[in-house]
């Protein structure tokens, strides 16, 4: 390669360095890099020569080559010339120094050249740095740059030339009056003095080991006099911290004896720079070297600045550290270091100062010493020791103050402290307070809040960090183990630390584990010495109490429960086996549950067992009282969570129940009677709880002493409650009787049954009554009705009212329990029933505040198994109050207005309420039917329910189908069948239900269903079966619940249908007109859905059972007649359509008059009609040959002007083919009509498919009496006609290979008729291969339409099927071939189109028949190649493709001679814009390679367009890129090379792929080597494509020279035209696409 292309393409790559995108201008420097490693001076001269010739070159422009300079000096020193590293030096201090004014960017270039040189010729580039270093004149900034940049890179070659620069420099420094200078000597003086002690530290490796700090004192302290009295006081803060920086430094080379002088001035100078500049770190990291040299040298004088010094770290130490800024915390760590050096020399005075400040209430100052302390303590264990119950004393301070900032600084201090053994000394255990305080915090904000303040700490991290710090030390820090056991339960009981319980215990469980296991004495704990610990009964209580709410305080209940456990023995020698046994299984329900999950009253009562079972176990009442003696004081503990204060109340009766001390429990229940809160209604149930568990042991006492307190002062005053000596109001009065009619319910309800009957009236019911009115007397003594004692119901306090409706009840259920054993008339049941429906009733009906509609409910319930049984009309008047009072309510999600007497409900709060209501009514309906099991009762039950069943609102119907659910499944399990009963209203009862499984609602379908089949199950029990028997048919109705929760219309009505056939087997006869009158009801029904329902049910069962009925047709068709005036749905009167032709169906004198003529498109009446038709094979095989006759003859469209304004026409179908198309569709859909489409098959197959043709692109015809007919799709009835034919023809492989490819909706299309043809063509072949000769014979007329449309659609049915072999088997190749080669001169583009792609399949359907018509063949596809009338060359593209495949299978004698012709013919195509053109001549040169083998001129036709095929793989289209693969790989023996042909069948995969730039790397190695006297014919070829119109290919072709380039010996260069490619490059480098700029500039880098 001749110099001068190298140079003009270096000088290129310099001219292009300053490209505008960075990824090409970091290609020209790679490239720059790699001329430069191989041919280094030469590279490097023509840059200077560059720069020298472009004197006013662009600063970034002469920056990039500068650079590049460097990058090849320092990959290649070695290799340059000493001559030419002499004139890099000259150039780049020139560069450097030839601007006076400082350039940054350009002059550090050149700088950055001289540190590279330096590196190696340190000697060259001082002699020419100092030539302009001169004493007494001020050098270039950059000049001193360099030499501090000199001294980071080359310490051992700098530092002896360093006393030379001092003593130069030093006269040099009062030069310097601009700020820049000063900046820049001082980092060099800072540089210097780094080097100088990096090489006094590493004297081993130096090369002149007799250095000392001494050498370089004088100097260094003569430039430190100038910096520290001059320079640190300047205005610009840059300069300030530099000039800082430098002093550090100096400090460790100045003599002790200078730097002891200047330490009283330099410490408050240094300190002073802190006010004056916002960046610390440097000052921080000055003053650290500054005290780090004074305290090695033992400084007197550093005392005397202790207090400064201390103060202004403080200050520093104090500045909030930002941890995304590294600087703020280097500047930190280098302060603490400060403290450090301080500590060691002054240990007293800087530990006295630390706790001095700890006193200071500012949070900045506290939090600045809490980091001082923590740091000493961790850093100077030993100075520290004396000093510790000091720091303990102190430290108390900050443990005071109420930021959680100063608080997070106090527990890492205390975990510091905790490792040096702080706090066993006294003292110590507050540290352990404040740590189990801070586990307590609560949230700091409410769920979905955030903080503004990034610094802020929240209480969840504070005491996410104590939660830790309590775990560590329990765990890391062995010798706290005695610390904190037992002293942390201490900690358990009181509630201010309630939010701490769980990590308390997780350490206690730690601590107690670790002490049992090794056996140590202190793990039993004498609670007699332990005098400040919680007793075990209050440890115990508190503990059971935790583990009862188990996910409230963080989830304490798992911890607390195993916490318990582990104290067994400690609490009482005896629950440790008990536990053992209990306790697990309880923590493995938690491990499985969560708060939502678990089954809270499950819950309690487990826990309520395992304090009644420890109880027994214990069996000390002395050890029982003192438990309930101390829960009871431990009540007002819980005054904030009533909750769980309601619960303890149930503990503590549990308690009172197990202890025999009868005058103890009485005392007992008047404290508690006397301390509760009676105001609350959680508290006054949890009261009437406990005195209810209480009174099972001690019935007589509890009775006595609730009636002894309900006639004691305690209604008058109540010091022990409020505190205050006065009367009671009549509110608070009413709200203690409150309390004492539920304790009488709840006494009732637990007192042993044997006892109870006896006390009801006289001892129970009374004391209720009394307490409810005591104003009137003789309440419930058998003197008189209930409703004569004045009770109010609207006025009375709620609270008295909710009271003694849940007594009443709790009374009833008391009684029910104990019925059972001994016989009661309870005499006074309706008399309290009826006080309970006025309670009711004075409820608003317009929503749901209160309990008191669930409560007098369930009150009811529980009144009615009693004797006396109600009368009708009682029954009837409960029903109706109470299912209307609930149903008719509004949606839970609804919010009534606010009154004034009442609060509104949250949401939860609402949903828990209606959720009870509703239980209570079922609850109710379910007595009702349990006290009279009979059909009769059930329809008086039901006939409240039905008329909601039917409701507009969803949530009514909802609640009414759920009702009736759970009664009929209450009615079949309690239901006794002692005789044959009749249960007469079973055909009404599913009349009204059957239509809801089609609901919109998913609950009211599947409760629908489950309604069904109760009812069925009941009528099955009452026909006799017995009670085990399982009836197939019916229980297979649960099975089809699951298909009822797809919304699905279809799936709903067929699984109605599939209900119904099973209701049709089990209905008797003589209920079945019922029946059948309660579904045509429902065809009204408000709900669309259930109308259909009706509809679907009524016809199923009429086909079932509609034989039996026939007496009532006409007024079944009468009724039906009317209901068809009010039905709206279409879908119905379908259906109701569908039941006339059901009943019709026996009478043949039934017709149709012709449809033809009505409105299009068909209404759903008329088309039901159609279908109806095709029932009858004669009547639709008659249709059928009709219509195909009609439609042969007719014309399929008229052409109509847009109008009269627009020129151009629009296809309009003739109204009568296209209703007859309409009319034949409807009637093939008939499943009934297969008999007639299969026996005119192929002429009706023939006569859809060429009206589809005919359809395509056409519009409906407009009618003036429907606006809808022009919406009609023409194509898509035709379409769905024959689609409807091959269902016919249970052709369903065909069918399912259409779908699979949308080739219907293809078409039905303009743009996509051909290809849905061609698709149907193809299922057709493969699947109905024995219909073909006749639907073949029945087309071929149609290819002489005058319709082009129709030929059009023949001619791509006949093309797909020469694609398939079936066509020679059936002997139908001859006929398709002639009719191809006959369309070859059709006047329609598109058909001839077709005709090509036809002749062109045979090759694939038939290729044994190829040689056969070769001829003919490649006549075709010539010609094709060369038509003229081919605007998209469409026709071009299926003569190539075609001639692809036909050549697989052509001889070579019959083609022989054209295999040249060909060649040249397609050749101009390879270059073609259009993608499939290029694409198919790619391939089709691919298949003309097996005719050229072994033939010189094809071998030469095959290098002709290499190049291009190689270009031609990194084509856009990926297409084009396959084909290229498959060409050159087919064609690779014919290339004369082995490697190269085992290169492309290697790696040329059409699906693998392909590393471009390696593959051309290598295959450039073998075209050098097997074909050198073609290199001048391949890059000429690459050359044309410099201009491609494709980037990648420009970029490739590019590419494809450079490795030429970089593969080719020396003594093939004489073969290529050098400037040729070098102008080509150039040009690229030029180009507007980045890529192609990148691989020019890569090409270029091979010029070498």
């Amino acid at each position: 390669m001749g110099e001068t292309d190298v140079e003009q393409v270096t000088l290129a790559l310099l001219d292009a360095a300053n490209d505008k995108d960075a990824e090409v201008q970091a290609q020209v420097r790679k490239s720059v890099l790699t001329l430069g490693k191989e041919q280094p001076d030469r590279v490097l001269a023509m840059c200077q020569d560059y720069l020298l010739k472009h004197p006013k070159l662009v600063v970034s422009h002469r920056v990039v080559i500068l650079q590049t300079i460097e990058l090849i000096v320092g990959s290649r020193i070695e290799a340059i010339t000493y001559p030419r590293i002499k004139s890099i030096i000259s150039l780049a201090s020139d560069e450097m120094t030839r601007s006076k004014e400082v350039v940054p960017d350009w002059q550090q270039a050149a700088s950055n050249i001289l540190v590279a040189v330096g590196n190696k010729h340190i000697n060259d580039i001082m002699e020419e740095i100092l030539s302009k270093f001169q004493p007494g004149v001020l050098p270039h900034f950059f000049v001193v740059q360099t030499l501090a940049n000199l001294s980071d890179s080359n310490v051992y070659g700098m530092v002896p030339f360093l006393n030379a620069i001092l003593g130069t420099m030093l006269p040099m420094l009062s030069l310097a009056k601009q700020d820049n200078m000063k900046w820049v000597f001082s980092s060099a003086l800072c540089h210097f003095s780094d080097s100088i002690m990096e090489y006094l530290a590493n004297l081993d490796k130096a090369p002149d080991p007799t250095v000392r700090p001494d050498t370089f004192s004088s100097e260094i302290y003569a430039a430190f006099d100038i910096l520290f009295n001059n320079w640190l006081q300047s205005r610009e803060s840059r300069l300030r911290l530099t000039v800082a920086e430098a002093v550090g430094s100096m400090c460790h080379l100045m003599a002790s004896d200078k730097l002891e002088e200047q330490i009283a001035k330099l410490i408050p100078a240094i300190l002073s720079l802190y006010k004056k500049n916002n960046e610390h770190y440097i000052i921080s990291k000055s003053l650290c070297q500054v005290l780090d040299a004074s305290v090695n040298m033992g400084s007197r004088v550093l005392e005397t600045q202790l207090d400064s010094l201390l103060f202004a770290l403080h200050q520093q130490v104090s500045t909030s550290v930002d941890y995304s800024n590294p600087p703020t915390v280097k500047n930190h760590n280098e302060v603490l270091r400060c403290f450090s050096l301080l500590a060691n020399a002054f240990p007293d005075r800087l530990v006295m100062f630390v706790l001095q400040k700890l006193e200071n209430s500012n949070e900045r100052s506290r939090l600045g010493s809490l980091a001082v302390l923590r740091h000493l303590i961790n850093s100077s264990t030993s100075m520290m020791e004396t000093k510790k119950l000091l720091i303990l004393a102190s430290i108390r301070q900050p443990m005071a103050d109420h930021s959680n900032k100063v608080k997070k600084r106090v527990v890492q201090v205390i975990m510091a402290m905790a490792h040096h053994g702080y706090l066993e000394l006294d003292g110590g255990e507050l540290l352990v307070r404040f740590i189990v305080q801070h586990c307590a915090l609560p949230d700091t904000y409410q769920r979905g809040q955030k903080t503004e303040d990034p610094e802020e700490v929240t209480n969840e991290a504070l005491r996410s960090m104590c939660d830790n710090t309590l775990h560590l030390l329990t765990t890391t820090v062995g010798r706290l183990a005695d610390v904190l056991w037992p002293k942390l339960l201490n900690y358990l009981t009181p509630p201010q630390y309630n939010n701490a319980t769980t990590p308390l215990c997780r350490s206690l469980i730690v601590l107690g584990n670790k002490k049992k296991e090794n056996k140590e004495p202190s793990f039993n704990i004498d609670f007699t010495q332990e005098v400040n610990l919680p007793s075990p009964q209050t440890l115990m209580i508190k503990l059971l109490m935790n583990a009862a709410f188990p996910f409230k305080s963080r989830a304490h209940g798992g911890p607390s429960l195993s916490l318990l456990h582990v104290l067994s023995v400690n609490i009482h020698r005896s629950t440790e086996a008990l536990w053992d046994k209990e306790i697990p299984p309880l923590l493995a329900v938690l491990e499985e549950s969560t708060a939502e999950s678990l089954d809270k009253k499950r819950w309690h009562k487990n826990v309520l067992e395992i304090l009644s079972k420890t109880l027994v176990a214990v069996d000390d009442d002395k050890w029982v009282c003192q438990l309930a003696a101390e829960a009871t004081r431990y009540l007002s503990t819980y005054n904030s969570d009533l909750e769980e204060k309601s619960f303890l109340y149930q503990c503590i009766g549990v308690t009172l129940q197990h202890s025999v001390n009868k005058e103890f429990v009485k005392k007992q229940l008047q404290e508690i009677l006397l301390t509760a809160r009676h105001n609350d209604a959680v508290e006054r149930e949890g009261v009437a709880l406990g005195v209810g568990r209480c009174a099972n042991s001690h019935l007589d006492g509890t009775l006595a002493k609730l009636e002894e307190f309900g006639k004691s002062d305690a209604f008058k005053k109540s010091p022990s409650i409020f505190n205050l000596l006065k009367e009671r109001n009549d509110v608070e009065t009413e709200k203690v009787k409150s309390t004492l009619i539920l304790c009488y319910g709840h006494v009732a309800v637990n007192a042993p049954p044997e006892k109870i009957l006896d006390r009801i009236d006289q001892d129970i019911l009374r004391c209720i009554s009394k307490h409810f009115n005591t104003k009137v007397t003789n309440v419930i003594n058998g003197k008189g009705p209930l409703n004569v004692l004045g009770i109010k119901v609207e006025t009375k306090d709620l609270t008295m009212k909710l009271s003694l409706i849940q007594s009443i009840g709790l009374v009833a259920k008391a009684i029910s329990e104990c019925v059972r054993k001994q016989g009661y008339v309870f005499t006074r049941k309706q008399e309290l029933i009826s006080v309970m429906l006025d309670f009711i009733k004075a409820e608003p009906a317009d929503s749901l505040r209160t309990p008191v509609r669930h409560l007098v409910m369930s009150t009811c319930a529980n009144l009615m198994p009693l004797d006396p049984a109600l009368s009708e009309n009682e029954s009837f008047d409960l029903l109706k109050v109470c299912v209307n009072s609930v149903f008719s309510l509004p949606l839970e999600t609804h919010t009534p207005e606010k009154t004034k007497e009442e609060e509104i409900l949250d949401p939860k709060q609402r949903k828990a309420l209606y959720k009870d209501t509703l239980t209570a009514l079922h609850g109710l309906l379910n007595s009702v039917l349990t006290k009279d099991p009979t059909p009769d009762s059930l329809q008086s039950v039901f006939k409240h329910i039905e008329c909601w069943l039917s409701s507009p609102q969803e949530y009514e119907r909802e609640r009414a189908i759920t009702a009736t659910a759970r009664m009929l499944t209450h009615y079949l399990d309690n239901m006794t069948v002692k005789n044959m009963v009749s249960f007469h209203n079973l055909g009404a009862l599913l009349g009204r239900l059957s239509p809801r499984c089609s609901d919109p609602h998913l609950v009211v379908r599947t409760g629908a269903i489950d309604c069904i089949h109760t009812l069925l199950c009941i009528q099955l029990r009452y026909e006799g079966v017995s009670l085990g028997y399982k009836d197939e048919a019916v229980d297979g109705l649960l099975l089809l619940k699951d298909r009822l929760e797809n919304p699905d219309h279809s799936v709903l009505y067929k699984t109605c249908s599939e209900i119904t056939w099973v209701m049709s087997k089990r209905l008797p006869l003589q209920q079945l007109t019922t029946f059948v009158f309660m579904l045509f009801e429902g065809l009204v029904d408000s709900q669309s859905n259930c109308c259909r329902a009706s509809s679907v049910i009524l016809n199923t069962l009429l086909k079932n059972r509609g034989g039996g009925i026939q007496e009532m047709v006409p007024e079944m068709l009468e009724v039906l007649h009317m209901q068809l005036q009010s039905i709206t749905e279409d879908q119905v009167r379908v259906a109701v359509g569908q039941t006339v032709l059901i009943l019709a169906s026996q009478h043949l004198q039934t017709v149709v008059n012709t449809l033809i003529n009505q409105p299009l498109p068909y209404d759903s009446w008329t088309s039901e009609m159609w279908m109806a038709l095709g029932a009858d094979p004669v009547v639709a095989n008659q249709i059928i040959e009709m219509v195909m006759e009609k439609l042969s003859v007719m014309a399929p469209y008229v052409d109509k002007k847009d109008s009269m304004i627009r020129s151009g026409t629009t296809k309009m179908a003739t109204p009568k083919p296209f209703a007859m198309t309409c009319g034949l569709k409807e009637l093939l859909l008939n499943g009934q009509s297969q008999e007639p489409a299969l026996s005119q098959f192929p002429q009706l197959f023939s006569c859809l498919t060429v009206r589809m043709g005919a359809s395509v692109g056409v519009s409906a015809p407009k009618d003036n009496n429907t606006k809808h007919a022009a919406s009609v799709h023409v194509a898509g009835v035709a379409a769905d006609a024959l689609r409807i034919l091959l269902a016919r023809a249970q052709l369903d492989e065909v069918m399912r290979r259409l779908d699979e490819a949308n080739a219907w909706d293809a078409m039905k299309e303009q743009n996509t008729h051909i290809t849905g043809v061609t698709l149907l063509a193809r299922a057709m072949a493969k699947h109905a291969g024995p219909r073909l000769p006749a639907i073949v014979e029945c087309l071929c007329p149609s290819l002489n339409n005058i319709y082009e449309c129709q030929r059009i659609t023949v001619t791509a049915f006949f093309s797909e099927l020469l694609n398939h072999h079936v066509a020679t088997e059936l002997m139908l190749i001859d006929v398709l071939m002639n009719n191809m080669m006959e369309r070859i001169s059709d006047p329609c583009a598109t058909v001839r189109m077709l005709a090509v792609r036809g002749l062109g399949n045979i090759a694939v359907g038939s290729p044994e028949k190829v040689n056969k018509y070769a001829k003919e063949l490649l006549a075709a596809m010539s010609s094709g190649m060369e038509e003229k009338d081919d605007p998209g060359k469409l026709i071009t593209l299926e003569a190539m493709s075609g001639l692809s495949k036909v050549l697989v299978y052509l001889d070579k004698k019959n083609i022989h001679l054209l295999v040249v012709y060909i060649f040249m013919k397609i050749k101009p195509f390879l270059e073609s814009e259009n993608d499939e053109i290029r694409c198919a001549s790619i391939h089709l040169m691919g298949h003309l390679s097996k005719f050229g083998s072994g033939e010189p001129v094809f071998k030469d036709q095959i290098h002709n367009v290499l190049v291009s095929l190689l270009l031609h793989l990194v084509d856009p289209n990926p297409h084009v890129v396959k084909a290229c693969k498959y060409a050159m790989r087919v064609c690779a023996p014919m290339v004369g090379s082995e490697q190269i042909t085992a290169m492309f069948q290697n790696h040329l995969y059409e699906d693998k792929s392909l590393h471009y730039g390696e593959f051309i790397n290598d295959l450039t190695k073998y075209l050098i080597q097997d074909f050198p006297g073609m290199l001048n014919f391949y890059h000429i070829s690459v050359l044309q494509f410099f201009k491609s119109n494709w980037s990648e290919v420009r970029a490739g072709a590019a590419m494809f020279i450079g490795f030429l380039l970089g593969n080719l010996p020396e003594e093939h260069f004489s073969h290529l035209n050098m400037g040729t490619i070098t102008k080509g490059l150039v040009m690229l480098l030029q180009d507007p696409d980045p890529v192609v700029r990148v691989k020019a500039a890569e090409a270029m880098g091979h010029f070498h």
